[in-house]
């Protein structure tokens, strides 16, 4: 009879008023000790607890991913629950475009080298800038991570490229499974479902996607996507990020350059 009273009250509560609000702490809950499972994970496959056999490196970037997406659909469902608006600065600032996308590029490092794909990073453009360094951060994680997802060979890409005067257009380019046509109409809508068929078999609930769409709108550009099946995807945004004076350089921080996974 308990068993069922609590099945019962939790059923009332998560289809009723307060069921986000459930969710989110729930979300909230698990971030941390996932973010823990994922740290502990590198530093064991980074060989600071000793040497690992090749078994026992692949286990660990078994686990390693396995934890980082739990991690990752945490932070999708408190930071939807929220608008983004955690992630975004109230004023822009200055930061180091290199450095956000060195940060990116060591966080999902693991799961690219275990999946046996090159991740790569293109950076052109003048590197001190002044913007929004987390939520720009999060999103090119968001749509590394998604493009990791979905491509088993080849290579994954992370551009930066000058355009006009302060503006630079940013990309994630992978060369995967590609997205159907009649599925792009509602890619960035949440949840989004799509099965993939790489070897890891992890599902997208379209969260990240979601999150990427409205931080990027914030930020004052467009989330756009090209894509086709078997032909891999390029999701492609610009913003205006006007260059940091030597004034501001001076205030760069590097934990303002860097897309922490626990947030």
């Amino acid at each position: 009879m308990m068993e069922r009273d609590a099945a019962a009250s939790f059923g009332e509560q998560s289809g009723g008023p307060s069921g986000l609000d459930l969710v989110i702490e729930v979300a909230h809950d698990l971030r941390t000790p996932l973010t823990s499972i994922v740290f502990l994970a590198e530093n064991l496959r980074s060989g600071m607890s000793g040497a690992l056999t090749s078994m026992q490196q692949h286990q660990v970037g078994l686990i390693y991913a396995a934890a980082f997406e739990l991690a990752s659909v945490a932070n999708d469902l408190t930071e939807l629950a929220h608008g983004g608006e955690q992630l975004l600065e109230r004023q822009p600032v200055a930061f180091s475009i290199a450095s956000v996308l060195q940060s990116v590029h060591d966080i999902v490092r693991p799961i690219a080298e275990d999946r046996g794909v090159e991740a790569r990073v293109e950076h052109t453009v003048s590197d001190r800038r002044l913007g929004h360094p987390a939520a720009l951060g999060r999103v090119l994680l968001n749509l590394l991570t998604n493009a990791l997802t979905c491509t088993s060979t080849g290579f994954v890409q992370t551009s930066a490229t000058a355009r006009s005067e302060g503006h630079v257009l940013f990309s994630v380019r992978d060369t995967g499974e590609g997205i159907p046509p009649d599925r792009l109409a509602a890619l960035f809508d949440a949840p989004y479902t799509r099965r993939n068929t790489t070897r890891r078999g992890f599902a997208s609930s379209g969260l990240g996607l979601a999150i990427c769409r409205r931080l990027v709108s914030t930020m004052g550009g467009e989330l756009k996507v090209r894509s086709a099946p078997d032909r891999g995807s390029c999701f492609y945004f610009e913003l205006d990020l006007p260059v940091a004076t030597e004034a501001a350089n001076d205030s760069i921080s590097p934990a303002a350059s860097s897309p922490d996974p626990a947030r």
